[in-house]
């Protein structure tokens, strides 16, 4: 059984991808920030469908509780096949209201806890293991209400294409940039804004997480065996580059 560690999986995009990669026989680790009853709710769903999963509470900013977690992930099961770095904040802000505390805690946790999370699990990553970073289409198009959000997701891009370059020929680093997906960031959304947004799209629906997880099992397996250093967008066409 392959060993995954995936971060900021208990709601969203996160909760998606594991509950498809523990369906393909996958051990997730589920690690999440505060949520217990949601992360609790994931694992519940994985064993009740049949598959393996273990609850890892951990600050993805902190890179010594990242480090704990790897490790424990690694003494209880070995070598780790794949990290996808999910976790993730969006606070809405722009340049003249951006706190430099909000600037700081939003590159923290999406920038600094890929950068973490790959850092730590180095030595225990298996021969030919695969990386994943959840970037976004904003780290191309900018955003008009985050300057955080959009540069720290820029940031992930040239991480990526960097670690592809250093850990090949043994490690795929790729990433995945998802457009309008119907999670906790657009709950705010009126149902014109939705609409709106629909009719924006060339494909003409708002994604779902499990249309982000189903790449993201693509750049796991095989499939993928000679992709590395890729950004896949996953949007619907909302924006070709």
């Amino acid at each position: 059984m392959k060993n995954i560690i995936i971060t900021g999986a208990s709601r969203g995009i996160g909760r998606a991808i594991a509950i498809r990669l523990a369906r393909e026989g996958y051990r997730v680790a589920i690690n999440y920030y505060r949520n217990d009853e949601a992360a609790k709710d994931v694992l519940r769903l994985i064993e009740q469908e049949g598959g393996s999963g273990e609850l890892y509470q951990a600050d993805v900013s902190r890179y010594e509780e990242v480090e704990a977690m790897v490790k424990k992930f690694y003494s209880a099961y070995g070598k780790i096949y794949g990290l996808v770095a999910n976790a993730g904040i969006y606070i809405r802000r722009n340049i003249r209201e951006m706190s430099i505390e909000d600037w700081k805690r939003t590159m923290d946790v999406n920038l600094n806890g890929a950068f973490y999370l790959v850092k730590a699990s180095l030595p225990y990553l298996e021969h030919h293991a695969s990386i994943v970073f959840i970037s976004s289409q904003l780290a191309f198009r900018g955003s008009p209400s985050s300057v955080a959000y959009s540069a720290s997701k820029a940031g992930l891009l040239g991480l990526m294409r960097s670690l592809a370059i250093q850990l090949a020929p043994d490690i795929r680093v790729n990433a995945i940039a998802p457009g309008t997906i119907d999670t906790d960031m657009i709950s705010n959304y009126t149902e014109e804004e939705r609409r709106k947004r629909e009719r924006e799209i060339p494909l003409g629906r708002i994604g779902s997480p499990e249309d982000i997880a189903n790449v993201v099992s693509f750049l796991l397996s095989e499939d993928s065996s000679y992709i590395t250093g890729a950004t896949i967008d996953v949007n619907g066409g909302f924006y070709i580059h």
